[in-house]
């Protein structure tokens, strides 16, 4: 009897150790186990869930595409290939549906739509997928006519092109030439339209980025603005105004709009324009100086000689 607390410490003693070692094994195979248990799992996802979707379908059209390039281009078929389906990669997109279809235009006036597509390098060997806008922009906007574009694509099969164009401002003429320019100078065409033919004229070197100066002495001229038919600018400083009678107005590099204020009152005051009058010299602001044309000046000249002139030696 005096044994038993002895053998039950024994027993609880003995007892503790398994339930001490189950623990620390069962902290092994938490450690471990739960990689075996994720590896069960994973091997009972179906396989086709664990392929990417289209796979099999993207390996065979990158395996039909390769084994057609490397046919045409073994064959020396591959240009004429380009040229009738585009670059290989054009030609790709294009079959699985993300050709350019349609190109919608907007903002044009001047320009044609077929010179717009011309200029972007659009056709139907371009597919969308592939599309640079950017260079699609930068091309548009290398048109002189073309002042800004914009361009978007709208998938899978349609392009979006807005264009601002540059208005035809006036004509210039250099060195024979008849150009067609906007209002900051810039040339857009030659002169081959007869809509343009109303346009104010300027005339020289640089003359086509002085043109606004140019207006304002047009406005400046208030009625005989319509009896201006062209500018001509003079060594880059000064105009010279071509009248529809073909007279010559010369204006000063300083002060041009006061000096045609100056012609609008003689005209009104002396009908200085009617005058037989090659060319009115007003560069100096206290008096005007004309050349007449040889009939006014030999006539000026035989009134003067019939003219009694007093002085020493001349009878009165």
């Amino acid at each position: 009897m005096t044994a038993y607390p002895a053998d039950a410490a024994v027993a609880r003693a003995g007892a503790f150790q398994p339930r001490r070692h189950s623990s620390s094994r069962f902290k092994f195979l938490k450690i471990f186990g739960s990689s075996g248990s994720t590896r069960r799992r994973s091997a009972r996802i179906p396989l086709e869930r664990r392929i990417p979707r289209y796979l099999g379908t993207g390996l065979a059209l990158g395996f039909f595409g390769t084994v057609t390039f490397v046919g045409l281009l073994q064959g020396g078929h591959l240009d004429g290939f380009v040229n009738q389906y585009g670059e290989p990669h054009h030609a790709l997109a294009s079959a699985v549906g993300l050709g350019l279809e349609q190109v919608t235009i907007s903002g044009i006036a001047q320009v044609r739509e077929n010179e717009v597509l011309a200029a972007a390098g659009l056709d139907h060997r371009v597919s969308l997928a592939f599309l640079d806008v950017n260079d699609v922009r930068e091309r548009l906007e290398r048109v002189p006519m073309i002042k800004s574009a914009a361009v978007r694509k709208l998938y899978p099969n349609e392009l979006v092109i807005t264009l601002t164009e540059r208005e035809p401002h006036a004509l210039w003429q250099l060195k024979g030439e008849l150009f067609v320019i906007a209002a900051d100078g810039t040339v857009i065409d030659l002169m081959q339209d007869e809509r343009f033919v109303d346009l104010p004229l300027v005339v020289g070197d640089q003359a086509n980025t002085r043109n606004k100066d140019y207006l304002a002495l047009l406005e400046a001229a208030g009625p005989l603005k319509s009896r201006i038919r062209a500018g001509t600018l003079v060594s880059g400083r000064r105009w010279t105004l071509k009248m529809d009678n073909g007279m010559d107005v010369r204006l000063p590099e300083l002060g041009a709009a006061d000096a045609v204020a100056r012609l609008v009152k003689l005209e009104r005051e002396q009908k200085i324009l009617e005058k037989d009058v090659l060319a009115i010299d007003l560069r100096m602001p206290d008096r005007i100086v004309v050349r007449l044309t040889e009939e006014a000046a030999s006539a000026r000249a035989d009134a003067l000689k019939k003219k009694p002139m007093r002085g020493k030696g001349v009878d009165t």
